[in-house]
């Protein structure tokens, strides 16, 4: 009703909004396999960007874009964590996506 064509993907449909997540959690996420549960998770979710451990030992840094339902199931997944995590909290930050990433990696 209200989309014009600015708004239509190639196929005609609605093209999704795109978002960026910034997100650092803290806790038990560095040596429990914390990094490859994101990747997997991001890789399912077709999100690009990276996870990295930050030299605190306690925290890892995401950095995600795609839709925003996307990013905001990874999120729910940022929280919950493999078995051996034991996630504390996880700071969020949104913004525009850029698009500068071609993928999805553990760094």
């Amino acid at each position: 009703m209200g989309a014009t064509l600015m708004d239509m993907g190639a196929g005609g449909a609605l093209a999704e909004e795109q978002a960026r997540l910034v997100a650092v959690a803290r806790g038990r996420v560095q040596m429990v396999g914390y990094r490859d549960f994101v990747r997997r998770q991001a890789v399912s979710l077709r999100l690009r960007g990276y996870v990295l451990n930050l030299p605190s030992g306690e925290e890892v840094l995401v950095e995600a874009e795609g839709s925003r339902e996307a990013l905001e199931e990874l999120l729910l997944q940022l929280r919950r964590g493999p078995p051996l995590a034991a996630v504390q909290n996880v700071g969020v930050t949104w913004a525009q996506a850029t698009g500068q990433f071609p993928d999805f990696r553990v760094r």
